[in-house]
């Protein structure tokens, strides 16, 4: 998730990572986004608030906060 995120605009890792399904979408409960999932897993852990695409930046604090998001799911 991280590389995806530190690799920029306009690449194909950063389009499935961010990206925004486009057309139609078929009735009932929308598809749960990958970056979806992140969001949820950071709210669970007490960072709902933080912009996590920007904290990708700094390869250690995304480092120490998967490693923290991880133990809160394995417990």
């Amino acid at each position: 998730m991280g590389h995806g995120a530190r690799i920029g605009d306009g690449t194909i890792a950063y389009t499935i990572v961010v990206g925004r399904p486009e057309g139609k979408r078929p009735l009932g409960r929308p598809r749960r986004r990958w970056e979806d999932n992140v969001t949820m897993d950071l709210q669970e852990a007490g960072y709902g608030d933080m912009d996590w695409i920007a904290l990708t930046q700094d390869k250690d604090r995304w480092r120490a906060l998967v490693n923290v998001v991880m133990n809160i799911r394995v417990s």
